[in-house]
């Protein structure tokens, strides 16, 4: 299953730049994940400090 960012993002952008495959974009009030591209790898939820992406 993919991975997605739930409301508890705060937009700091450190998931961005971990995605090895750049699935991760700024999106309204939040970052999201495009599903079609997310491998699974979990390095999104790795660094974030407040535990926004989580698996669908």
């Amino acid at each position: 299953m993919a991975y997605v960012i739930n409301d508890d993002c705060i937009s700091c952008g450190a998931c961005e730049g971990e995605c090895p495959v750049n699935a991760i974009a700024e999106g309204d009030g939040k970052y999201a994940i495009d599903a079609d591209a997310c491998i699974e790898c979990g390095a999104c939820a790795g660094v974030c400090p407040v535990g926004a992406p989580v698996q669908e």
